[in-house]
This record gives structure tokens, sequence and C-alpha cells, in this order.
């Protein structure tokens, strides 16, 4: 086994990537991921890679599709503002079915907002990240270890499923140092063919289109439809989640990613007082672990969602209950990060029968 090192979680994910086989990396700071590019820009070099930091996240974006189409295992990393500027870019790379990583460390917004930690990047990851009738898996980490391993995931699922690939962080887990174990470097041989890859043909079979333009309706149509099928085998088959005290918890917290440490000490607290408290951590946001929440309902009065935003996330919990259980829901947001004490009285008021529909200018629980 690979020997513990205490990295930054935007640095253990770039060297993940780099031993999964990713040996082109085009993107542009911004701050809290600035530390991912910089990590790429001295490593692949001496890899026999490629770091460009291109003139905007629209021309890095583009950059991407161009090395994704010649069969490249090629990533992108940035933070809120840039991601939305990347936007296009990754849909025409969803319409020609392209797989790459794209990584967003979360920052505050709307606008330029504040560098501190934030999750309010969920429903454009995993409802609008592009324009049109597409998706993208999209990955959540909750240590700078799973940083690390979510990378090489992130690259097998998008070659799997010829789709671009989201790992959605923030600046708490991109700035965080932990002990890791790296992954041992794949071999280049060890990487997935890819024969729809622009490489070149020389006669010898026919040539590959990669193209996300269809003037013609019925053959758009007919892409859509594949691609949707594509989708519900990811639904199907790459729901991820983390259960844990569930087994007989009658008050289930759902968070993802960093929230997800400040909930599961406080179900330690909530248990310690005898409140039978327990956590759902969705590890993939797209597709939802829809099944992840339903094996807890028997026992369940009530569930509490927290994030750091304005509950973006209540709404895919609703939906995997239908209405079965009430879902309550108590947030920090802007860069203010919850604690553990804040939840145990939330734990606490939906134990003695209360509901809590509550943000912080309302509440702050105290």
């Amino acid at each position: 086994m690979s020997e513990k090192v205490l990295m930054k979680g935007n640095e253990a994910l770039a060297e993940a990537a780099i031993r999964a086989g990713c040996r082109h990396f085009f993107g542009y700071p911004i701050t809290p991921q600035t530390e991912l590019a910089a990590y790429m820009a001295k490593r692949l070099p001496r890899e026999g890679g490629l770091y460009l930091q291109a003139e905007s996240e629209v021309a890095a974006i583009n950059m991407v599709y161009g090395a994704a189409a010649a069969g490249a295992r090629v990533m992108t990393s940035s933070s809120s503002p840039g991601i939305s500027l990347k936007q296009e870019g990754i849909s025409y790379m969803i319409g020609a079915d392209l797989p790459a990583l794209i990584v967003n460390v979360q920052r505050g917004g709307p606008g330029l907002g504040g560098i501190q930690p934030s999750q309010a990047d969920y429903w454009q990851a995993t409802r609008a990240v592009g324009h049109g009738d597409g998706h993208i898996i999209v990955l959540a980490p909750a240590t700078v270890q799973e940083m690390a391993d979510m990378a090489a995931l992130a690259f097998e699922l998008g070659d799997a499923y010829r789709t671009p690939v989201m790992i959605l962080a923030d600046g708490l887990l991109g700035q965080m140092m932990e002990p890791v174990v790296l992954p041992e470097p794949l071999n280049s041989a060890d990487l997935p063919a890819k024969p729809w890859a622009l490489t070149g043909h020389g006669n010898a079979r026919e040539h590959n289109v990669v193209n996300s333009l269809f003037l013609v309706a019925q053959e758009l149509e007919d892409s859509i439809l594949e691609r949707w099928q594509r989708y519900r085998a990811i639904q199907e088959k790459e729901q991820r989640a983390e259960k844990y005290l569930t087994e007989d918890a009658e008050y289930v917290i759902v968070a993802y990613g960093a929230v997800a440490r400040i909930a599961r000490s406080a179900c330690n607290l909530a248990r310690a007082e005898g409140i039978r408290a327990g956590l759902i951590r969705p590890i993939s946001l797209w597709p939802y672990p829809v099944a992840a929440l339903q094996e807890t309902v028997a026992n369940a009065k009530a569930y509490l969602v927290s994030e750091f935003s304005m509950g973006q996330m209540v709404d895919d919990v609703r939906l995997a209950l239908a209405g079965s259980r009430p879902v309550n829901f108590f947030s920090h947001t802007g860069g203010i990060v919850q604690t553990p004490d804040e939840l145990l009285v939330a734990l606490r008021r939906l134990a003695a029968g209360e509901s809590i529909d509550l943000v912080p200018y309302q509440s702050r629980l105290a």
C-alpha cells in the first residue's frame, strides 16, 4: 500500500488526475482552485504532458473539447464564475459525446461573491451546466482522500459513458490539508481504447466525426434519444451515497461535501442525548442517490437538509421521498459555515415535534 502524504485538496486531486492518465490541462486562474492549476503547471511537463493557461475560461473549455475529441484524458478546473463562462463549451462537449474532467471548487456567489466555501452551484451542476437536453455526471467529495479518489473515478465514468464528469467540491475542501494515499500510476496501455476519436485514419478505416451540430431535426432527436438511453443506464448503475447511523435513525440529515463532515459530528452529539439521528451523504449529485434515501424511510420521522446554500438540494430530497416524510431545512450561505451545535439544536427541535424551514436571516438556531 502506498504511503500516506499530507496534501492540500486541490493538489491531491491534481496529482491523482496525472496518475490516472491525464496529460493535458487547460485552465485559467481563479481562487480558490488556483493551486490545482499551479500544481499541474509544475508536474505535467515532467510527465510529457501539456499545461496551458488559456487567455480566458471560454478558450480553456474549447481547448478541452479539442483534446477530448483527439481521445486524450484531459481536464480543466475553475471556480464558480469561471464555470459559468465554460457553460457553452460544456454543452458542446455533451452534444459531441466527449469525456473530460471538469473540477469546480466552489466559491460564494452570485456574481463575484466571495472566496469563502460555498455549495451554491448545485443547481448549475445538476440542472443547467449547459443549454439543451443534457446532463453530466456530478461527484461530490467530502475529504481530501476523496478529492484524489474521484479523479480516477471521473475519468473512468467519462470514458465508459462518453460524457463530461464534474467534481463539485468547495473552497474548504480545496484548501484543506489531510493525509492522503495516492493511487498507483496507470500505464498508457491501461487506458481504454477510443475508436471514435479523431486520431487520423490513414485510409485504414472510415473517418470519424466529432460534432454537436445537426441541421436535420430528426438526426438531432435521434442523437438526443440515444444519449438519454445512456443517462438511464447511469441512473440505474452509478448512484452513490454513504449512510451513517441510518439503520434505526428517526431523524436523518442529508448533506454532501464538507457539510456532511459537520453533520456527522451533529449526529454523534444527538446520539449522546438519546436522539436517534443519522446521515445520508450523497456522493453522486447526478445521478441523485434516490435509492439510498428511500431505504431509510421505514424508521425515519423527518429529514433535515443542510448545505452551504439557500437550499438547492432540498427539492431533490423531496422528490426522492415523494412526500412520504417531512423535509426540513437549515443552512448558512455566503461563506459562513454552520456548526455541529447548530445542527444539534435543529435535531432537538425535530425530536420535539417541531418543523424547521429556516435560513440564517430568520434564525441561527441559537
